[in-house]
């Protein structure tokens, strides 16, 4: 199997795993009110759980890099302002059932997500050479 259908699957595994986690704050922020900070008025997971749900429709149409990196690199920002937050004992993160907080994990998640397309986008613009073993 080709690097670029390897690293295409493992982003797609990893937006459905962050949909799934995002979305099960956003279901306790709809049965609670009381899920998940605020952002403004907004539940701060409901944003992150667009941040994985637009790059993984983006992904999966394999078009619209731009998209892709606005709302991830946004997300990405949440995370390091959140955990940046959590450390410093200014904010509280909603915690997983493991105990760390999950913008910790949005944290690194995102910036996999972000370091894996750059390279996938690098590996498809790169030119086949036909008399390479590989």
């Amino acid at each position: 199997m080709k690097l670029e259908k390897i690293l295409h699957i493992i982003i797609t595994i990893l937006l459905i795993i962050g949909l799934y986690g995002s979305g099960g704050l956003v279901w306790n922020e709809i049965e609670t009110g009381n899920g998940c900070p605020k952002i403004w008025i907004i539940p701060a997971c409901v944003i992150v759980m667009l941040c994985f749900l637009i790059p993984l429709i983006v992904h999966l149409l394999k078009k619209y890099n731009t998209i892709y990196f606005l709302f991830t690199g946004l997300a990405l920002i949440i995370a390091i302002i959140a955990s940046a937050m959590q450390f410093n004992g200014l904010g509280e993160c909603p915690k997983h059932d493991s105990g760390i907080p999950m913008c910790y994990l949005s944290f690194v998640l995102f910036l996999i997500l972000i370091t894996l397309k750059t390279l996938l986008i690098k590996l498809i613009k790169q030119p086949k050479n036909e008399n390479s073993n590989n």
